[in-house]
């Protein structure tokens, strides 16, 4: 057994760099699906609007812990498709931030009143112009304070992705509490290292919603 030291710390600071990677994996990734669902779920066509509730119901109805078990411990029992943890953990992330993010966006876009939509119409803008010049920006003004609200749920959400044995914070806390005997100082300052990294954006969220409610 041995004390906790300096190289310990530093090796918790290094695997954050391996959550930040799984956010912007899935950020990158799921934020295109997300606004892909998000304006099917808008969609005047009736088969779309129903494939999009679909996938985002039995998405949102599964753990994040489910994902990332079916990814890659299902996914070779099932189909014979072999992952490597962050291959599966990006996939699982990329479609839990796609499906939540969907719904965010979905909301903003609703909450853009109608008669915005026609008066873009009277300006003989066509269908995609509408919504990328008139209704994109107001509602992604609206969707701004929850997406990072969810933001900060998705940073600690990848502290499952410890279970499949990938090498992230949490996991770098498991393995250096294994080595140290100390479990509750090692798990202290891992809390600790994810309450510096969310309360920037949790406190960006509470700023933006209070603007918004503001400027209403």
């Amino acid at each position: 057994m041995r004390s906790f030291s300096l190289p310990d710390f530093l090796s918790l600071l290094s695997a954050l760099q391996w959550t930040a990677v799984l956010v912007v994996i899935a950020l990158g990734f799921g934020a295109p699906l997300a606004l892909a669902l998000a304006l099917m779920r808008t969609s005047a066509s009736r088969a779309l609007r129903w494939t999009a509730t679909a996938f985002l119901q039995l998405v949102q109805g599964v753990p994040l812990l489910g994902l990332l078990m079916f990814f890659y411990f299902g996914m070779p029992v099932f189909l014979g498709i072999e992952m490597s943890p962050l291959v599966a953990v990006g996939i699982a992330m990329t479609v839990y931030t796609a499906s939540f993010l969907g719904e965010i966006w979905r909301g903003g876009i609703e909450a853009v009143k109608h008669e915005q939509w026609e008066a873009a119409a009277c300006l003989g803008l066509s269908t995609w112009h509408q919504f990328r010049y008139v209704i994109a920006p107001q509602a992604f003004r609206m969707a701004l304070p929850p997406t990072v609200g969810f933001l900060v749920q998705l940073i600690k959400g990848t502290s499952l992705a410890s279970i499949v044995g990938f090498v992230e914070l949490a996991r770098a806390g498991q393995l250096v509490s294994a080595a140290t005997f100390q479990p509750l100082l090692v798990y202290s300052i891992v809390a600790a290292i994810y309450f510096a990294a969310c309360l920037p954006l949790t406190l960006w969220a509470r700023s933006l919603e209070a603007r918004l409610n503001g400027a209403r």
